[in-house]
């Protein structure tokens, strides 16, 4: 994983035009940027520590005549950080009077490339943004998974830098027949796995970025406005810079989330060419259909079957029947009895692949670097105990080395009594029965939101550009979780003396499981019961399907920032293509029946893959979002609200928070 970031200065970038809709001007929030180099360093470095490197491509017009641009790749040793990225309010302008924003003359504009890398993959160390010597710049923030190959002990950053070198260099990308290498929208396409890129294609004088299919990997964009003319892309906005002006409302004003956005998914290109009227440097950004079909069908989220049947097992159904057939593989887990295969066996075989692919299938960098194998933990879980986590830990526990331990991370803001602290050590024996030998640690940590001013200002910024009250607090609890700071107990049973028993743990693992995604495909929210209940099965399919169209938006951006930010790896096994492809193959009636209480009912089809993993107790546990389960939403609500009623009455989490706050 890494933190990665572009400034471009200098280019008349024009609004976005879709390759697949009409060409529109796009409005964006006229507010300028406030941020230092260093600053935007410490923010990507913080998600990559092992390495941060600096790449400064120039663009210039050489001749106005032809107006041929030549481009120059250098390090950025120079930078000055004060110079680049903390402008005032009226420092950054548009191409005019002969000079861009930073007071470059015209027709010279300057792209810095910033990757600060978290080595999961490989053998030998590896330091972005990668440059060839064609002058190809890569930043890559990803994992690839499949759909392109990367031998075990491959980076796959370096694999991709090497297939996109071979990529088509002409302007008809979409085009597969004109173009004389593969499309890189083909390429991107193929990828199996969570990313976001950003690659400068020197022939073709053409940058290119974008993020996958479901957004599991965070890019927030900066667009130009008449304000600031900069194009920025990040992994994560940088801390607003509070040295610019004592003056609190252009302070406030230049750090509002609305001069940043999450990028939607997709793969987008900006080719840079001189303008025909002068010499200043413009480029247009498009947006590229993606091109690998299964994606397509991934994306479109439709279902073939949303309405039960008559008799759903009757062989006078053919379309359950064909979809039950190609789904349900004559052997599953080594049986080869496939009337006794039910769905749920498909899908824990699929979560089972996934999850093995996200932690055992590759060489995992520096894996006995510091600690020795013994005692190293590669992987951790999001943990509170509920069906989800469960069935993530069970999974791992089976895919897993047995020589390492595993690390089960439990926040909590009311101690001991929050119901996700009672679920998890709950968990936590069942998760013992099944691997009596693994070595378990469930790690247990506390906070309370009045010590957590500081902390509070950190996740602010690092939520941006979400903004309310529920984003804040999961986020809040997904950086605590993260960090893997807390309290672990001996062996013993939990006590009244359980102080007796516990010592200081921090978790070292890299890689961290999340169960995103359960809960969307599979009707776990409270949402979707209210649907079935007023619209039936066609309004619970349509609101499921609008939950998949939008978690890049409303979830994993915002998700992957918070966690990453400790230097952890977000994976999220649920939303790998195959299982989604699973899960959207059947039909409805067996992912859930609303008509059955809740623990029963809504996600159906994970509880009995729960019980054949052999974890009963999680199976039949209510859903629980982290941020009630935590209870951080209770005491927010007490703190920001005075008590959870008046919370209730404003739709709190909905509400958006004062910045300001202290």
């Amino acid at each position: 994983m890494c933190g990665i970031a572009l400034v471009v200065d200098g280019v008349d970038i024009h609004g976005l035009c879709s390759s697949v809709d009409s060409c529109t001007q796009v409005q964006h929030d006229s507010k300028p940027l406030s941020f230092t180099i260093d600053g935007l360093k410490a923010a990507l470095r913080r998600r990559g520590p092992d390495s941060l490197g600096m790449k400064k491509v120039v663009l210039e017009v050489k001749n106005a005549g032809d107006r041929k641009v030549v481009s120059d790749v250098a390090g950025c040793e120079g930078i000055e950080g004060e110079r680049c990225c903390s402008n005032g309010v009226n420092d950054c302008k548009p191409c005019t009077n002969g000079e861009n924003g930073f007071g470059m003359r015209r027709g010279v504009a300057e792209m810095y490339f910033f990757g600060a890398v978290l080595q999961l993959r490989g053998t030998n160390p590896v330091t972005q943004p990668l440059v060839d010597t064609t002058g190809n710049v890569l930043i890559y923030n990803g994992e690839i998974f499949g759909g392109v190959h990367v031998s075990s002990d491959s980076n796959d950053a370096e694999v991709l830098f090497q297939r996109l070198g071979n990529c088509c260099c002409c302007q008809s990308h979409g085009n597969v027949n004109s173009c004389s290498g593969e499309p890189i929208p083909l390429l991107l396409s193929s990828i199996k796995g969570p990313w976001s890129v950003i690659y400068w294609q020197n022939a073709s004088r053409t940058l290119w970025f974008g993020r996958d299919a479901f957004g599991r990997r965070s890019l927030v964009v900066h667009w130009p406005t008449s304000e600031d003319s900069r194009f920025v892309l990040s992994s994560v906005s940088p801390p607003c810079s509070t040295t610019l002006s004592p003056d609190s409302v252009v302070e406030d004003r230049a750090c509002t989330p609305n001069s940043w956005e999450e990028l939607p998914c997709g793969v987008y290109s900006v080719p840079i060419d001189a303008s025909n009227t002068d010499s200043c440097l413009i480029g247009r950004a498009m947006k590229h259909e993606w091109m690998n079909c299964m994606l397509k069908d991934l994306i479109k989220w439709d279902r073939m079957l949303v309405e039960p049947l008559q008799d759903k097992s009757s062989p006078l159904n053919p379309l359950y029947s064909s979809l039950m057939a190609e789904l349900v593989p004559a052997s599953v887990n080594g049986t080869s009895q496939p009337s006794s295969i039910t769905p749920a066996h498909v899908v824990l075989a699929a979560l089972k692949k996934s999850i093995a692919r996200r932690t055992t299938k590759h060489t995992i960098f520096k894996v006995d670097k510091d600690c020795g194998e013994q005692n190293f933990v590669p992987v951790a879980v999001l943990f509170s105990g509920g069906l989800d986590s469960m069935i993530l830990a069970a999974l791992l526990h089976e895919c897993l080395d047995a020589s390492y331990g595993i690390d089960l991370l439990n926040v909590s803001f009311e101690g001991n009594a929050a119901p996700d602290r009672i679920t998890a050590r709950t968990g936590l024996k069942e998760l013992k029965r099944i691997g009596p030998t693994r070595r378990w640690r469930l790690v247990e940590i506390d906070a309370e939101l009045s010590n957590l001013t500081k902390e509070m200002k950190h996740v602010m910024s690092l939520i941006t550009p979400a903004n309310t009250y529920m984003d804040l607090n999961i986020g809040l609890a997904l950086w605590l979780a993260a960090g893997g700071d807390g309290w672990v107990y001996e062996e013993e049973t939990y006590s009244q003396h359980e102080a007796c028993h516990r010592f200081k743990y921090k978790s070292e693992a890299r890689i961290l499981l999340v169960g995103s995604g359960a809960d969307e495909q599979c009707a776990g929210y409270g949402r979707h019961r209210t649907k079935y209940r007023n619209s039936s099965w066609l309004g619970l399919h349509a609101e499921m399907k609008l939950d998949m169209q939008r978690i890049w938006k409303r979830n994993l951006g915002r998700d992957d920032r918070c966690i990453a930010d400790n230097g952890k790896e977000a994976r999220f096994p649920f939303l790998d293509e195959d299982v989604i492809k699973v899960l959207l193959g059947f039909p409805l009636w067996e992912i859930a029946n609303l008509d059955q209480p809740s623990g029963t009912g809504d996600k159906k089809i994970l509880r009995e893959v729960a019980r054949l993993l052999g974890v009963y107790e999680a199976a039949a546990h209510p859903k629980r979002a982290i941020q009630f389960g935590s209870r951080i939403a209770q005491e927010s609500n007490k703190r920001n609200f005075g008590s959870n009623r008046a919370a209730n009455q404003v739709s709190a989490g909905s509400v958006t928070f004062n910045r300001s706050l202290s």
